[in-house]
This record gives structure tokens, sequence and C-alpha cells, in this order.
């Protein structure tokens, strides 16, 4: 047992390495606590960027290898054809919830599209748990958005959906393209009200590799056959196999040793070959849009190659750049986000 008077090695707190955290909220809150000790978080879910820490390894994804991809291939002239629409997409509907990841990544996208002339029909959030929809996807009908581009997090995605689907918005004329829907969150979803719509993610459960089906089938084995991977699942798992060979590089679970060992580690992942960025502490990851399935998969529509992180995109956080081996955070015109 470890105790204040006789802590064991393991106690330590140069030693503490945590795998976790759901949302930007929770991953805000315990930065200071590590920062202030010394421990290293490892953060599997996609965030906002505008933030570097360097007691965090965030193996999700950066704004710039999530959030801007996916709009800028909705602009593209490929993603009315592959998604069966008449004319480009030029209008954005963005709908998030209220909290500080979905109100960054509208910032992003709205930074993004106002450099391309254009801007948002619609810039609107609902609390966590938010469940009639009813008023808000009537004003999409009144706004008549190519695209609904989606932050909404949690249980809400179901009400949303339905209400679409009562309102008669199907994927064929307004698709939504969700940044917090994976295959877990479509188990409680039915196929008949969301086949169509649209999901960005660095990984699906039916990438075609060899690797993934391995990882699929042993997850499936092990926690039930009707369970489902997404890409914080992958993300998660990936994340320590990065700790684990850093620790081995290092000989050590010290957090600065294994800070500097991480720097620059590689692993073949489920969603491929992944790298820890040694300036950012954030990983490479290639870049997937999918399309939802009668089987609640997704048809992976459009790929990218693997995309350097880059928690500080220039669009929206103008001057600010990442390096932990020359000192952090180099920071540019203040930016201030109003939930």
């Amino acid at each position: 047992m470890c105790s204040p008077t006789k802590p064991r090695s393991c106690c330590s707190r140069t030693r503490l390495a945590v795998f976790g955290c759901w949302t930007s909220v929770s991953r805000v809150n315990v930065l200071p606590t590590f920062e202030e000790h010394n421990g290293l978080l490892f953060y599997p879910v996609q965030y906002e960027g505008n933030e570097s820490s360097k007691n965090c390894v965030y193996s999700g994804a950066a704004p710039n290898q999530q959030i801007l991809p996916a709009v800028e291939w909705l602009l593209s002239d490929e993603a009315p054809k592959k998604l069966g629409l008449s004319k480009k997409i030029r209008t954005f509907y963005l709908l998030g919830t209220d909290y500080i990841f979905p109100r960054t990544a509208n910032y992003i996208i709205v930074k993004y599209l106002k450099s391309k002339g254009l801007e948002p029909v619609a810039e609107k959030y609902t609390g966590f748990g938010h469940k009639d929809y009813a008023n808000i996807v009537q004003d999409i009908k009144d706004k008549n958005p190519d695209v609904i581009f989606s932050t909404i997090n949690g249980d809400s995605n179901v009400n949303f959906y339905n209400e679409l689907e009562a309102q008669k918005i199907t994927a064929d004329k307004i698709p939504v393209v969700a940044v917090s829907v994976g295959e877990d969150e479509l188990t409680g979803l039915d196929p008949a009200k969301v086949k169509g719509h649209l999901a960005a993610w660095n990984y699906f459960q039916s990438l075609d590799t060899s690797k993934n089906k391995e990882f699929v089938k042993k997850f499936q084995d092990k926690y039930g056959k009707n369970r489902v991977t997404d890409d914080p699942i992958a993300a998660a798992y990936a994340q320590v196999y990065l700790w684990k060979l850093a620790v081995e590089k290092a000989g050590s679970t010290d957090v600065d040793k294994v800070r500097e060992a991480i720097r620059g580690i590689e692993f073949d992942a489920p969603e491929g070959r992944i790298k820890v960025d040694p300036k950012t502490q954030h990983v490479y990851k290639a870049f997937h849009m999918g399309k939802i399935r009668d089987d609640k998969q997704f048809d992976i529509i459009y790929s990218t190659a693997v995309l350097a992180p880059d928690p500080y995109p220039q669009i929206a956080f103008p001057g600010w750049s990442c390096d932990w081996t020359k000192g952090g955070i180099t920071k540019g015109t203040k930016v201030q986000i109003i939930p």
C-alpha cells in the first residue's frame, strides 16, 4: 500500500501517466493538475485545437486533421458528385452543443469560409442533453442550406436525427456532416433515419486493412460480437502502445524521460501508421469522410494522405505555433472564444 508517510515509487508524481478524458471540458479542467505535478495525460478524442501542453499527448485529431479537411472536401467539385447533389456546396448551417469544442470548431470553420468569400447561414447551439429540435429543424428548412455541419455531442444526436427525419430532411436533400457521431453513436439510431448522412473521422471500423480487421476481431472477441469500434476507441488503444514504446526507449516511466522518448515514436495502429509529432505532441493522422450505410457502418468516400498535426491553424489563430523541442508556444493574435 502507498501512504503519505511511506510512498512507493509507483506513486511518484513524476511517473504519473493517465489515459483518458472524453470532452474538451474534462481535459481543460484536469490539465492544470497534470502541469502542476508533472504528470502526462494521453487524450484520445478529436478536439478544437488552440491548445498545447507539454503534459499532454493528443492522440485524437487536431483541427487541421478533421474539421478543415471536412470543410475543404465539402467545397470541392467532387463532393456533390459523391453525395448525389445537383449543385456545389456553398451554404453551411452550423449546429453544435454549447461548450468549448463546438464553439472553437465553428470559429475555425467561419474563418475558413470567410477566406473563400462565404459565410454560414446560421450558427446555433443547444445544451448537453437537449431533446427538442423541432424549432431548429424548422429553421434549417427555412434557411435551406446546402449542408448541416454538426458538432452536437452525446445523446442529443438521436433527437436531432429523429427530428430531421420527422420533418423529411434526408441526406439527398441536406446532408449532415457530423464530427462527433461514430459507429457507437449509430447503435442507438434507426438506419433508415440516418442513411446517407456523413461523419468526418480519422478511423472507421470499415477500414479495409489487415491490421484493422485483426483489431476489430480481437475487440469483438473480448467485448462481444455486437460491439463496435470507433475513432476514440482506436486512438485510446494506440496511445497506450505509444506510451509503452516510449517507456521501453527511455528505460524508465519517469515523465520527463518518457516525454523526451515519445517524440517521433511511430506505431502501426488500426487507423494506419501513426507518429507523435516532436514539436506539438500531437499525432500524425490521415482523414476520412464516411457515409452511413444500412448496417450502421460507414462507406469511406474520401481520404487524405497522412496529415501533420497543427493545433494552431493560421486561418484561425494567426501567429500562434508550438514547438516543445524549442521551449513551447509562440503567441500570436489574441483569440477569445465566447460561450
